[in-house]
């Protein structure tokens, strides 16, 4: 009796420091630097919030961030780095829905990671509303008058994007699907090229963030059509939705989050989301998303992982209905 009295002791011991083991292996975190990858070059909006959290979490965390730019192959080369890393905390990811959710099914099984089972997600950082921007001398005026004029003139019309594969390439796709009509995309290697034939007018109109056309926007050399987000933005709130437009329902924003490779152990994850949602929810970080034509958000990472899946369940659907591929 005394001896299995001891082994269920041991048993009972052995247990409870297994379970104490995520939150030990936490106390002394961080102890290096933590390395925060942005799979795409300095300069855009995914690197911008990359910063502004980076940042944020040196202050938080009294350690050393860096931002590491592995760019190429629409994001899937440093996401795919971020999957494959020691799950230990010290290797993050600034991801969006372009590089987690849309990419995974638009490179056919060749992206290199699974958006569910290859990362441990932290939490949301914001959303970003993509844009029909168009030339001034555009004759139409509301998403309506386009459509009408798309359908009265099929496959003439030009629209713009940056990649295939980006935010504003899927929304374009998204829309043309919605609207039942029929007009050419036109995918740049980048946003500058597109924005340069649009104020060009080499195009008509373009899907693309915010951010680069705002200073044209506001100049008048720009106009915006509408914003594919469910409410309107607050860069520029008389803009209408695409809802307001005459299209119900119709959303396609970037989702932004904190992710980590599998397996990090949750009492890091629960850390890093904690002063996260701090961090999204400061005066200071609110005001410089909004500059940068976002929306911030918060989640649990719970909540993110279902973010996830809600999105790439919408996008892969489109991109099979499609049959759109990455070569």
């Amino acid at each position: 009796m005394i001896h299995k009295s001891i082994g269920l002791l041991c048993i009972a011991l052995a247990a409870a420091l297994l379970g104490l083991a995520p939150a030990a292996f936490a106390t002394g975190y961080p102890e290096r630097t933590i390395t925060l990858v942005v799979p795409y070059p300095p300069g855009g909006g995914v690197d911008t919030l990359a910063r502004i959290v980076a940042g944020k979490l040196q202050e938080a965390l009294h350690a050393t961030v860096i931002v590491d730019n592995k760019s190429g192959a629409g994001g899937t080369i440093g996401t795919r780095a971020v999957a494959h890393a020691k799950p230990d905390g010290y290797t993050l990811l600034l991801g969006h829905t372009g590089t987690i959710s849309i990419n995974p099914s638009l490179y056919a099984g060749r992206a290199g990671y699974d958006p569910r089972k290859d990362f441990a997600p932290i939490g949301l950082v914001a959303s970003m509303p993509v844009a029909l921007i168009a030339h001034p001398s555009f004759t139409p005026k509301s998403v309506a008058e386009f459509i009408a004029l798309a359908r009265k003139n099929p496959g003439k019309l030009n629209i713009g994007t940056s990649a295939v594969g980006t935010g504003g390439y899927m929304c374009a796709q998204l829309f043309k699907s919605a609207a039942g009509i029929d007009a050419a995309i036109i995918p740049y290697k980048g946003t500058a090229p597109v924005m340069n034939d649009l104020l060009g007018n080499q195009i008509p109109v373009a899907f693309g963030v915010l951010p680069p056309a705002i200073g044209n926007i506001k100049a008048g050399t720009l106009r915006v059509i509408a914003v594919t987000s469910a409410k309107r933005t607050a860069l520029l709130p008389d803009t209408p939705t695409f809802d307001e437009s005459g299209m119900p329902g119709f959303e396609a924003v970037l989702h932004y989050g904190l992710l980590a490779p599998a397996a990090t152990p949750k009492a890091i994850v629960d850390r890093l989301n904690a002063e996260l949602n701090k961090i999204v929810a400061a005066a200071d970080v609110i005001k410089r998303i909004h500059f940068e034509g976002g929306d911030p958000m918060t989640s649990t990472p719970d909540g993110y992982a279902k973010d996830i899946d809600k999105e790439e369940t919408k996008w892969s659907g489109l991109v099979r209905k499609l049959g759109l591929r990455v070569q």
